[in-house]
């Protein structure tokens, strides 16, 4: 009996099956200005959180400096627009908001919808956090002059506050002050832009 044979074209080289997968590792080259300006802003607004410069360089692979370049032009062009929308550097990272002129037609829609807002108790107790941070609960209840337990709960639970460590005095009360998410909250690049208490108050009965 003739013996079947097998060329070398039925052979398969178990090398030669590898997915070569370097194609999809090599960063994409972002051929123009505008065409990284397009990518940082499609980027920001999916973002659930304000996106850094360091986030953005990651994803593109590029050099932060670059980076930061492309958002300072995204910045100016999209803003120079005029329109209900403004890209604002918050907490830490780019995310868009809406415009100050606008806040008070955004505050009476927001009202309109029915939401889990903070009690006033809760309110004045973050509004003093805020101003006075970091703070202890027995501070807290100088100021305010009732007791702030179940505040301090629900801001906690909201993500508002978060613990600052213990205060060097009798019995060691735990401190507190204002976290990251009370920035994006409130749209804040930091706590040097708070307003005033009272703006705060009318702002956050708003917002949260």
């Amino acid at each position: 009996m003739q013996e079947a044979t097998v060329s070398s074209r039925d052979v398969i080289d178990e090398e030669s099956v590898d997915v070569d997968t370097s194609a999809d590792d090599a960063p994409y080259t972002v051929q123009s200005l505008e065409e990284r300006k397009a990518i940082i802003e499609a980027l920001i607004y999916v973002s659930d959180e304000p996106l850094s410069a360091k986030g953005i360089a990651a994803v593109l692979k590029e050099d932060q400096q670059v980076i930061d370049k492309a958002i300072t032009a995204l910045t100016e062009e999209f803003n120079s627009r005029g329109g209900g929308l403004q890209l604002r550097e918050i907490a830490g990272g780019w995310q868009f908001a809406t415009r100050p002129e606008y806040h008070e037609h955004v505050r009476a829609f927001l009202k309109s919808r029915p939401s889990a807002k903070l009690s006033l108790a809760s309110l004045e107790t973050l509004a003093v956090i805020a101003y006075k941070q970091p703070i202890t609960v027995p501070e807290i209840l100088e100021i305010r002059g009732v007791q702030s337990p179940s505040s301090i709960k629900t801001l906690l639970d909201k993500k508002l506050i978060v613990a600052k460590g213990r205060k060097e005095t009798v019995g060691r009360p735990m401190m507190y002050g204002t976290s990251k998410e009370f920035l994006i909250q409130f749209g804040l690049k930091d706590l040097s832009d708070l307003p005033s208490i009272e703006d705060f108050e009318d702002l956050a009965s708003g917002v949260i």
